[in-house]
């Protein structure tokens, strides 16, 4: 396991008291610190009519950044197939990885990136949820446009993002990497990669079975300062829960420890902790080291939603400096 790459999942959240330019400013500072702490890759994500996440587009993000960068890997993470005409997508990041050769991912999603229904139906032109077969076919019309549309030597890396059995099932037909959302679903992670692995077909894109599985990871000095860092996070999903995730700005962990949880909020909350990596160091890259050999990850994601940008990046840099000696 030694050596196994690490990356970054940015969800550019919007905090309590900031405003949409500042966490675009963050943003860009955040590439430039993670590229020098050597990680692999930054992918941002699509939402849409949120007061929690910023709705910046992905390929947008990723030319924002790509500017201020030179090394890291960037792109979506991802970009929402059933959102976007498949030849739109193949342009936007074809032209991206024209202009950053190989430097730029295109990972594909499904969701519609918002809570708000009218928002949903407004970006599928009043269309409803995509039905499997259709988002089968949005997938393979994407695959197909970036063929036909843009230069073999710079073609985007396409990945597909999975929670469930069912995506990861697609990503083995297509011969695509896979990327695991475990920070969201963990209970669906050991099956969706044992499905994944076991039905793969090797295509153009990918031959053989490739994972990266995404993590929660909120690491601080201390299990107590990683906890405080962790309780904005902690607010936001136990609103997921209820269907009301982005319905505040991400808050200050001082406001987040105010929260009042009913215990069955807190039991639920500490179910999903287990599974997650939160805590000092030696804590969070022994939980790392433990999934990445669980799942067989070929590279893990790290999601740090951490409101304070200094303390964000110092949650890198413990990690991967424990984590880099650890797997040593």
């Amino acid at each position: 396991m030694g050596g196994i790459p690490l990356s970054a999942l940015e969800l550019a959240m919007l905090q309590a008291g900031g405003r949409p330019a500042e966490a675009l400013r963050e943003t860009a500072a955040f590439a430039q610190e993670l590229e020098g702490l050597g990680y692999r890759r930054i992918w941002y994500a699509e939402h849409h009519h949120s007061l929690s996440v910023g709705a910046f587009p992905p390929a947008m993000l990723t030319a924002h950044c790509a500017t201020s960068t030179s090394v890291i890997r960037l792109g979506s993470g991802g970009v929402l197939a059933p959102n976007h005409a498949p030849i739109s997508l193949a342009e936007h990041f074809g032209t991206l990885a024209a202009l950053h050769p190989g430097r730029i991912d295109m990972g594909i999603g499904r969701g519609p990136g918002t809570f708000d229904e009218a928002t949903a139906r407004a970006l599928r032109r009043g269309a409803g949820p995509a039905t499997d077969a259709e988002y089968r076919q949005d997938v393979a019309a994407i695959l197909s446009s970036l063929v036909d549309e843009v230069a073999p030597d710079t073609l985007p890396e396409p990945w597909l993002l999975a929670s469930s059995a069912a995506g990861a099932a697609l990503a083995a037909e297509l011969g695509l990497p896979i990327a695991f959302a475990h920070h969201i679903r963990p209970q669906n992670t050991a099956e969706a990669l044992k499905r994944y692995r076991a039905a793969f077909i090797p295509s153009r894109w990918c031959e053989r079975p490739r994972v990266l599985v995404s993590v929660l990871a909120v690491c601080a000095e201390t299990e107590e300062e990683a906890a405080w860092q962790a309780g904005p996070f902690a607010v936001f999903r136990d609103a997921l829960f209820k269907g009301a995730g982005d319905a505040h700005p991400f808050r200050t962990p001082a406001d987040a420890a105010t929260h009042l949880f009913t215990e069955e909020q807190r039991d639920v909350l500490a179910d999903f902790r287990t599974r997650q990596a939160v805590g000092s160091p030696e804590n969070v890259t022994r939980r790392l080291a433990q999934l990445a050999a669980e799942t067989g990850a070929d590279e893990l994601m790290l999601y740090t939603p951490i409101h304070d940008l200094r303390a964000r990046v110092r949650s890198f840099e413990l990690i991967k400096e424990h984590f880099t000696a650890t797997s040593a």
